[in-house]
């Protein structure tokens, strides 16, 4: 009975982190809109990192309650899930089109703060304060290389972002009040940190009484359950043929997860990175090479390539089981 209460309280805060990331973006980016605020602004703050809410939330949560692998393992699982798993569904669905930049610059970017991220994390076995603040500083970078490409007409990545961040939202925001948007705005934040206590404390329930780790129930479970939007953006864009969005959305996804997530986690409170993670830091690293290898002699992520992945995931799967 006890099982099948967590099981239940899992699913709810997993509703609840993705329904108020929903509503916390609708409500901020539609709140911009409506104040005259610049769309690219709004593309690059608000909605960017209103989708690594979900990640947020779960992992400042468990950091403060001492479940410092539940932290660590739903950002690293969260952003191997990312590429192997929904990249390789959507372009298994059919082939994406890679914009150059995106080669060029935004994954080699996101291989080195993977890297990066190991290396602070595995050098102590902690994230410090101080190295949340180097992570926030590479935030910062990225955001104002974003900014510059999109000033120098480069930016139409960024713009294909918002959109699917925004998608539906545009006809619906200069006819909602602003009391409305308001509270879209109050009740989503209150939804992502209810649903962030709910799905830790049930996640650490559960690791007990299977005998799982907190660092199985994060790269498996809590990944799983805080990438489900993006999971659903990307193979909904796969079907409707507007794939072309789905790697720049997934890769800057990853790179908010480390930079800010982990970031602003770590400077509220040091997070313990267990050695334990070396094999997941190591796999991390190797699948955003992987997604490199795939797309840069091309255009486009392939249906091999996506079998790949997938099949490059069932075999860490195996390992985690192991």
């Amino acid at each position: 009975m006890q099982i099948v209460l967590q099981l239940g309280l899992l699913v709810v805060g997993f509703v609840l982190l993705m329904k108020g990331a929903d509503w916390f973006v609708e409500g901020a980016s539609s709140i911009a809109d409506k104040f005259g605020i610049p769309q690219l602004v709004i593309g690059l703050t608000i909605v960017a990192m209103g989708t690594s809410l979900p990640e947020a939330a779960v992992s400042i949560s468990a950091a403060l309650k001492g479940s410092a692998e539940i932290t660590i393992g739903n950002v690293v699982g969260s952003n191997i899930m990312n590429v192997l798993v929904i990249l390789g569904l959507a372009s298994v669905i059919c082939a994406i089109p890679v914009q150059k930049s995106t080669v060029k610059y935004e994954i080699p970017f996101t291989i080195g703060v993977t890297a990066l991220l190991a290396f602070l994390g595995l050098w102590d076995n902690q994230v410090s304060r101080l190295e949340g603040g180097i992570l926030w500083v590479f935030m910062v970078i990225y955001l104002l290389y974003l900014l510059r490409m999109a000033r120098k007409g480069n930016g139409k990545e960024p713009e294909d972002r918002k959109e699917a961040g925004r998608e539906g939202q545009e006809g619906k925001a200069k006819d909602q009040p602003v009391w409305k948007l308001l509270l879209m705005l109050v009740v989503g934040g209150a939804m992502i940190v209810y649903g962030s206590d709910v799905t830790v404390d049930a996640a650490t329930v559960l690791a007990t009484i299977f005998g799982m780790s907190e660092r199985f129930i994060g790269l498996t479970i809590v990944a799983f359950g805080t990438s489900l939007p993006e999971l659903v953006t990307s193979v909904t864009a796969a079907l409707k043929g507007k794939a072309d969005i789905a790697v720049g959305n997934i890769v800057g996804s990853n790179i908010f997860n480390i930079l800010f997530v982990v970031g602003t986690t770590a400077l509220i409170t040091p997070v313990v990175y267990s050695a334990d993670f070396l094999v997941d830091s190591i796999v991390a690293v190797v699948t955003m090479v992987l997604l490199f290898l795939c797309v840069v002699h091309g255009k486009k992520l392939g249906r091999a390539g996506g079998a790949i992945m997938l099949a490059g995931y069932a075999a860490y799967f195996v390992y985690l089981m192991g």
